[in-house]
């Protein structure tokens, strides 16, 4: 049975997996470890591989978490790395948020604040259904204010070039938080949002286990 690492995304746990069809495989969900000051994206995607056992692992990153699934991959051999709603390189972070990591605009909002839901939050991932906003907001109070400052400021100051050879890339056509015309996916989903592993969990599946040879 093959293994596969999830990597959730930013202000976010392995519930936002919850509805996809992973039936046929093990699955280990990736846990954040506590930011150390300075420490890279690099750095840390070197710490969470203690957490993988397994050679040539298939790791599956959604967000945040599909860059970090980059940086881990830097350290270890990886047979597939596949990004959901996510970016490859800094290229296909949007420009507006990198020129807000030159300016540094995330050091004024203090991270508590960017944690409370909102209606243009909610609009940016595509939280529409009254269960898909309680889903965000329990994810985003459970999230530690420190990780969650940290993370916030290494994707918008991520400066990854390495584009692995092995990546397969899935994302939304109306994804408002990574817009689809900023990244090259391999999968378009059309009507997909930012929570499309959560609205259009079963088109994802199938195309996971496609990428993966499981039918």
């Amino acid at each position: 049975m093959k293994q596969l690492y999830l990597f959730s995304g930013l202000g976010a746990d392995h519930r936002v997996f919850q509805f996809l069809d992973l039936s046929g495989f093990r699955v280990t969900y990736i846990n954040w470890l506590q930011p150390l000051a300075r420490e890279s994206m690099q750095q840390y995607g070197a710490r969470l591989t203690a957490q993988i056992d397994t050679e040539n692992p298939v790791l599956i990153g959604l967000s945040f978490g599909g860059m970090i699934a980059m940086e881990v991959a830097k350290h270890i051999a990886t047979e597939k790395i596949i990004l959901i709603s996510s970016a490859k390189t800094k290229k296909e972070i949007p420009p507006y948020f990198r020129l807000a990591g030159k300016l540094k605009l995330n050091k004024i909002a203090p991270s508590r604040a960017m944690k409370k839901p909102n209606a243009l939050a909610y609009l940016m991932m595509g939280a529409k259904t009254e269960s898909e906003k309680k889903l965000m907001q329990a994810i985003l109070t459970d999230t530690d204010p420190v990780f969650f400052k940290w993370a916030i400021e290494k994707v918008i100051t991520w400066n990854n070039d390495v584009l692995h050879q092995n990546v397969v890339h899935i994302h939304g056509k109306k994804d408002l938080l990574l817009p689809h015309r900023f990244v090259k996916a391999d999968f378009s989903i059309a009507g997909g949002t930012h929570l499309m592993a959560i609205k259009n969990a079963k088109e994802v599946s199938e195309i996971i286990r496609k990428i993966i040879g499981f039918q």
